[in-house]
């Protein structure tokens, strides 16, 4: 079944009761059961069944299922953003002592929660993505997971998941991918052997910016065991579902942080178009990308398609379909930039990506406030950054818009 196929038919439950071709919002807090011997045989997980949304919902549950068939994967949980799946997957293996091997480049929303985790006692350990010989040197016995982005937010940098996995692997170690700028539709990181994928949902696979959101996707193919991970113990008679299983039945269930069941049905029409959004919007990025490189020698453009980004060799060895949907400028100094931003009319100033519009951000100032000038510098954030997450509009409409707001800083 190709992409855009499946989509719309894979993971969707065609035996609806009433014949509906999209899940219904079941918006309840928990449900009736005909018995008390069924409710507890299905608190207890000896039966199917729905007890209590913060646990499991069906709406949820068939989200859930088209993500893990889109991934790949053998199970997916949904959470409430894309940081707590990021906190849900590291801290259902991480005990204190624990260390993560982690590419500088990353969002600094994710760098701030590796600073959280600080507290109690797991430590991150940064170095320089696709740095090979530094990756070796940062990894040692308290060492439990790498972590990377398959496309770093705003660096863009591109991550040869290939290579990172057979790092990770031949030192026993999962790799974890943020899949979130890149998505299945640029590639399917379980098949270059990330063992789990995060994407943060309220991005690209809603697409309209209506709902926050996040999903993890076990590959399944990580062999856990008790010694490096004494938190999965009792979850290893389940085999290749000891993650998933351990992560169902604790912290999802009492953390508390589970995506609202609206929130899944938004996600799945969002979900629906992913595809064809995604190659409009690759397409569009790499025209805006080459208008703002040839038009305006002055200003630093970077972007995975271009032949001058350092970064591109490998994204044509890792990414299909195209190079992403985010472009970033560097216009000389944070009075320009912010100008720039105020100048520009069809482009939407927020700290979104992903959206069907246009959407512009200056992340030092706002995704990356909190980190310090080495973690913004290694994430590839200056004062004259401005990073574009780049819609759908029509290209012409959307270069006019640039071309119009460089004509007004020019002439301040």
């Amino acid at each position: 079944m190709n992409f855009n196929t499946a989509l719309l038919h894979d993971g969707v439950d065609k035996k609806e009761k009433y014949g509906s071709t999209l899940t219904p919002i079941y918006q309840t807090s928990a449900f009736f059961q005909q018995s008390a011997e069924d409710l507890a045989g299905i608190f207890g997980g000896k039966n199917p069944g729905y007890c209590y949304t913060r646990v499991q919902n069906p709406t949820i549950a068939v989200f859930e299922n088209r993500i893990n068939k889109l991934e790949g994967g053998i199970g997916t949980v949904a959470t409430a953003s894309g940081m707590a799946a990021i906190f849900n997957a590291l801290t259902n293996i991480l005990m204190t002592g624990d260390e993560i091997v982690s590419s500088a480049s990353l969002y600094g929303g994710t760098i701030d929660l590796f600073r959280d985790l600080e507290a109690f006692g797991i430590k991150t350990k940064y170095v320089e993505n696709n740095n090979w010989d530094e990756i070796e040197s940062a990894i040692n016995d308290n060492t439990k997971l790498i972590f990377a982005e398959t496309i770093g937010n705003p660096c863009l940098d591109v991550t040869d998941i290939d290579r990172l996995a057979e790092i990770a692997h031949a030192h026993g170690l999962p790799l974890f991918i943020d899949n979130t700028v890149a998505t299945a539709y640029l590639i399917k990181p379980i098949e270059h052997g990330a063992d789990i994928v995060i994407n943060s949902t309220s991005k690209y696979i809603n697409g309209s910016s209506n709902a926050i959101g996040g999903v993890l996707t076990d590959g399944g193919k990580f062999k856990w065991t008790a010694e490096r991970y004494p938190v999965l113990k009792d979850y290893l008679k389940f085999g290749p579902f000891a993650y998933i299983a351990r992560l169902r039945a604790g912290l999802q269930r009492n953390a508390g942080a589970c995506m609202a069941p609206q929130t899944a049905y938004l996600n799945q029409i969002g979900l629906e178009t992913m595809g064809l959004r995604m190659e409009r919007q690759c397409t569009n990025a790499a025209s805006l990308a080459k208008h703002l490189q040839d038009k305006y020698p002055s200003v630093t453009v970077n972007y995975p398609g271009l032949e001058t980004s350092k970064w591109h060799s490998i994204a044509d060895k890792v990414l299909k379909g195209g190079y992403g949907a985010i472009v970033t400028i560097r216009v000389g100094s944070k009075e320009r930039a912010f100008k720039l931003l105020n100048f520009l009319e069809l482009a939407y100033r927020l700290s979104n990506i992903g959206d069907t519009k246009t959407l512009v951000l200056h992340p030092s100032s706002t995704i990356s406030l909190h980190s310090t000038d080495k973690q913004k510098e290694d994430a590839g954030v200056f004062e004259d950054l401005i990073r574009i997450s780049v819609g759908i509009e029509d290209i012409e409409d959307l270069i006019a818009d640039f071309d119009k707001a460089f004509e007004k800083l020019d002439q301040e």
